[in-house]
């Protein structure tokens, strides 16, 4: 247990420094060439909801209108797919392929194991059917033996358990 709590502190701190980089790399480098190849950086594209969208000469703020940054959007996208495919080509494909390699080096001998938990309250169930069936089946004979019906006295004159009956 203390091995895999390690494990995920490790992971945490790296995913955190390796997403730091991943934005780095996207406001660097993404952003800069799709302002290369439209009209301005990619956090900088902006649509006005409501209202004509004024924008302050000076700062670069809107100062009146409702505007959708929608460019600080897809650039946030942009920086989770990045390190998600990098995560998984770079961290579980390899990590998955290397433990398909060691099952295949040391197969896992399956051993019988016992009866299932279905099976084993089937065995209990027909037990106890057994067991009151039997029961039943006794109660019969014992009221039919003092009725003097079916498995009564034999001709002899013993009783069925082996004493001697007072009946004629």
């Amino acid at each position: 247990m203390r091995g895999n709590v390690v494990e995920l502190a490790v992971a945490v701190v790296v995913g955190t420094a390796f997403s730091k980089i991943v934005d780095a790399v996207v406001k660097g480098f993404i952003n800069p060439m799709v302002g290369a190849i439209g009209t301005k950086n990619l956090e900088d594209y902006r649509s006005c909801l409501r209202g004509p969208c004024e924008v302050d000469p000076a700062t670069g703020e809107i100062v009146s209108g409702v505007p959708i940054s929608w460019g600080t959007v897809l650039s946030a996208s942009l920086t989770f797919l990045i390190t998600a495919a990098v995560v998984y080509f770079l961290m579980i494909l390899p990590m998955n392929k290397y433990k398909e390699r060691q099952a295949a080096r040391n197969p896992i001998v399956e051993t019988e194991t016992g009866p299932t938990e279905v099976e084993l309250l089937t065995e209990i169930r027909d037990a106890l059917v057994t067991q009151r069936t039997g029961a039943h089946d006794a109660a019969v004979t014992l009221g039919a033996q003092r009725a003097g019906v079916d498995g009564g006295p034999d001709s002899d004159g013993a009783a069925p358990d082996g004493g001697v009956s007072t009946r004629k």
